[in-house]
């Protein structure tokens, strides 16, 4: 984690939402735009960051992805934050907070579109996904999105990473890992709540180009990332695509431990 990075970076979401043009709004969804200038701090009641996210914007480009901030979203960060919220509640907030961004992941797919005959007879236009998904999860943190991505899909096909760092070197090291035999033909969703350092998904998109998978077919599901984190992944593999709730310097390293009680 970067230090020059401070701990608040309120309503930067909210910003962007502002100057989004109509053409954009439809798909909730804002892309990180590296045009983006910084603006002083016009609230003297809250700290200014050292580095804005129009910084981190420009740092991270278009691969970036955030959901729009709004008051939901924002208390479900705030509740899964605080040190004194129970487990029940916790994990109840966390999947609320992952169906969000599945439901978002899974707008990001190619669809083709269809038209289909309604009980009264009339033809509806409309669109359906392209066969040919899967998710995968890198265990064990990314195993709590898997429910909320069968609660949207519920026959896709999930595979698993299990990536730990070496005692010796420190370094993410592959432990084992399954996929569906065809995942090179595949759009995949990956999924990993937090990402801090970036370090696990870089290794873990290393072993899904091994297997075939180009990185432009891969979207990264999280539920907070920090600047550093999602930049290094995107140095790493340029082509491909990071969603997720909030960027923020210090994100909630204790969400694996909360969620499946071993805190």
């Amino acid at each position: 984690m970067e230090t020059d990075l401070i701990e608040k970076m309120p309503c930067h979401n909210q910003q962007l939402n502002n100057s989004e043009s109509p053409e954009h709004a439809a798909k909730h969804v804002r892309f990180a735009r590296s045009s983006a200038a910084s603006e002083p701090c016009q609230d003297d009641t809250k700290p200014c960051e050292t580095q804005t996210i129009s910084d981190i914007q420009r740092q991270i480009g278009p691969q970036l992805k955030l959901l729009p901030l709004n008051d939901q979203i924002r208390e479900l960060q705030t509740i899964i934050r605080d040190k004194t919220t129970s487990r029940g509640d916790f994990v109840f907030c966390a999947d609320r907070l992952i169906r969000l961004v599945v439901e978002e992941g899974l707008n990001q797919l190619p669809y083709s579109e269809c038209t289909v005959t309604t009980p009264t007879g009339h033809k509806y236009e409309g669109v359906k996904f392209e066969k040919g998904n899967c998710g995968v999860s890198i265990m064990r943190s990314g195993e709590a999105m898997e429910q909320g991505l069968r609660d949207c899909c519920r026959s896709i096909r999930i595979g698993k990473i299990l990536i730990q760092s070496d005692e010796e070197t420190q370094k993410a090291k592959v432990y084992y890992a399954k996929f569906p035999p065809d995942i090179s033909r595949r759009k995949v969703l990956l999924m990993y709540p937090i990402l801090s350092t970036g370090n696990t998904v870089i290794e873990a998109v290393r072993v899904l180009n091994e297997h075939g998978l180009l990185a432009k077919h891969i979207i990264l599901l999280s539920l907070f990332s920090t600047p550093h984190g999602a930049q290094s992944i995107v140095q790493e593999f340029p082509d491909i695509t990071i969603l997720t709730t909030e960027v923020h310097a210090v994100a909630p390293t204790h969400f694996g431990q909360r969620y499946f009680g071993t805190d």
